[in-house]
């Protein structure tokens, strides 16, 4: 019975900035378990929605629910199963990456003899055990962009939201990234993704949806989302039809 339980269903959602809508009644569930890619041009509302999600927007109408929690009724029960990592994530300059991934999971009540092995497999994983003692300040985009997502993963977040993951990495860092989510859903867990990369959201998600102008235009599996279309369809020919309506910025 748990299992059924969505990682996250979205009825109803909105949200207006200065009289203009960003999300329009979007309904959205995610299924546990699996990689969703959400995915829409530039202002069709990801970010304000995986923000609404995250509790760090609060919804002008509409229901959020993570595994079955109210969202918006419970925030702080939500919030312990979530790890939001966004397009810009935020380091302390002055510490290092061990000091920094001990204040994260400090912060996640996380024991240091289970925070401390999983601080040494993530920055190993991640390529950056040998800068595990240098400054966060003389750090590249890309290394910045592993340092947070191992600081994402450190509490083990039942589901983990990320804004463009993939951001400033070079071809190796990338693919090590990639290959940590699927191991986070054959682990149990459940990642929710946008990216403009649409090769990489067609080769890892189990599901996509595709947002325009704040509402849902499509969603389902590849398979799915082909149904009438010519045999080989691509994720990008799927949206460029479906997304080529223009959204303000």
């Amino acid at each position: 019975m748990h299992a059924l339980i969505p990682a996250l269903q979205i009825h109803g959602l909105a949200k207006a900035f200065d009289g203009f809508l960003a999300v329009n009644g979007l309904d959205l569930v995610v299924p546990a378990g699996q990689i969703y890619a959400l995915l829409g041009p530039n202002g069709a509302g990801k970010t304000t929605t995986l923000r609404m999600v995250t509790g760090l927007a609060r919804p002008d109408a509409g229901d959020i629910s993570v595994f079955g929690v109210d969202a918006l009724a419970d925030p702080i029960a939500a919030k312990r199963l979530i790890a939001w990592l966004p397009d810009e994530p935020l380091l302390y300059d002055k510490l290092t990456p061990i000091e920094y991934l001990a204040f994260i999971a400090g912060l996640w009540n996380v024991p240091a003899a289970d925070a401390e092995p999983r601080a040494e497999a993530l920055l190993k994983r991640l390529t950056l055990w040998n800068k595990r003692d240098s400054r966060c300040e003389g750090f590249s985009r890309g290394m910045k962009q592993k340092l947070a997502l191992a600081g994402a993963l450190i509490h083990e977040p039942r589901l983990l939201i990320l804004d463009e993951p993939l951001t400033g990495l070079d071809a190796a860092a990338a693919r090590s990234v990639k290959d940590i989510l699927l191991e986070q859903v054959a682990a149990g867990g459940t990642v929710i993704l946008t990216t403009h990369i649409l090769e990489v959201a067609e080769r890892i998600a189990q599901r996509i949806g595709i947002i325009r102008a704040g509402k849902m235009v499509a969603e389902g599996t590849m398979a799915e989302l082909s149904v009438g279309r010519a045999e080989g369809t691509t994720l990008e020919q799927l949206f460029l039809e479906l997304a080529q309506e223009d959204v303000p910025a």
